[in-house]
């Protein structure tokens, strides 16, 4: 069993916002990646939106598609309008070979509005949330009957945010309803990250290594800023660069035979951590903690 070792380029290129990284390129950031010794890259926004163009581009950099966000919109649309609003997606995710969709809910969100607090975000009772699980397990079977698995990506902001939620999510849903494990959020959101990973291991599909800074992440939540706030001072960083014990977490996708796609996703200033440098750390700290854990990488 072996792991792919990924990136998002959101570091170089933040469809979120967009002013920061206006001196950045995709084609800059594929190519770095890929130099850096990435081998997949999930989709931005400023890559080509057809298929064809796609996947000459990505061949073209010589890297893979490891996956890619959707904007979910469960809450508000029936099954089948929720079908048509992902579909295309779908069908080009598996016609590129890419491992899952990393899908959210944004249909009420605050993660992209920077006057909204993230401690703001809208919540769901443990019985909504469940609810809520059983008609997006619906679409997870859709797609997994496509060829395409959904990998859910709790996320800052968002109804799935934290460790509770989490856990109800999971419950909630059938086994066609995979996770997208991601360390930062988890840990920003007040979750237990090895304990998350424990107890939904055999859940997990994608895994996403993001590191957070401590103080920041305090002071976010202490003085009501946003998550675009958030992510303007520093409060994600990549691998090895912040508090969490990645060695641990390697050590217990090695004990549960994880072989997917781990992906660095480290939106950050790049005025202040340039982006190839950091996306370095965060890579040589994977091999590192691969190699302690026994897990072995993929070319």
């Amino acid at each position: 069993m072996s792991v792919k070792i990924g990136i998002s380029p959101i570091a170089w290129q933040n469809d979120d916002l967009p002013d920061l990284t206006r001196a950045y390129t995709m084609e800059q950031a594929l190519r770095e990646a890929r130099e850096i010794g990435y081998t997949g890259v999930e989709r931005g926004q400023r890559m080509p939106h057809d298929t064809a163009g796609l996947r000459a581009y990505l061949e073209a950099a010589d890297i893979a598609l490891c996956g890619g966000w959707c904007s979910g919109a469960s809450l508000v649309n029936d099954l089948e309008a929720e079908k048509a609003a992902v579909r295309q997606q779908v069908e080009q995710f598996v016609a590129l070979g890419a491992p899952c969709i990393v899908y959210a809910e944004c249909s009420n969100t605050v993660q992209g509005n920077i006057a909204v607090p993230v401690n703001a975000r809208p919540k769901l009772s443990r019985d909504e949330v469940l609810a809520y699980a059983a008609r997006i397990s619906e679409l997870a079977k859709w797609m997994a009957g496509q060829g395409m698995p959904m990998a859910y990506h709790h996320h800052m902001g968002s109804i799935i945010e934290s460790e509770d939620d989490v856990n109800w999510l999971m419950e909630g849903s059938t086994p066609d309803l995979h996770l997208c494990f991601d360390t930062g959020h988890l840990l920003f959101g007040g979750g237990d990250v090895l304990r998350t990973l424990d107890r939904w291991g055999d859940r997990v599909h994608h895994v996403h290594f993001k590191d957070i800074r401590p103080a920041i992440v305090a002071d976010v939540r202490e003085n009501d800023r946003s998550f675009l706030d958030a992510v303007i001072t520093g409060a994600f960083t990549v691998p090895g660069d912040g508090c969490i014990d990645f060695q641990a977490v390697a050590d217990r996708l090695k004990a549960l035979d994880y072989a997917g796609w781990i992906v660095v996703e480290a939106e950050q200033d790049p005025a202040k951590a340039d982006p190839y440098t950091y996306s370095k750390v965060g890579y040589d700290h994977i091999l590192k903690v691969c190699a302690q854990a026994g897990l072995e990488i993929s070319a």
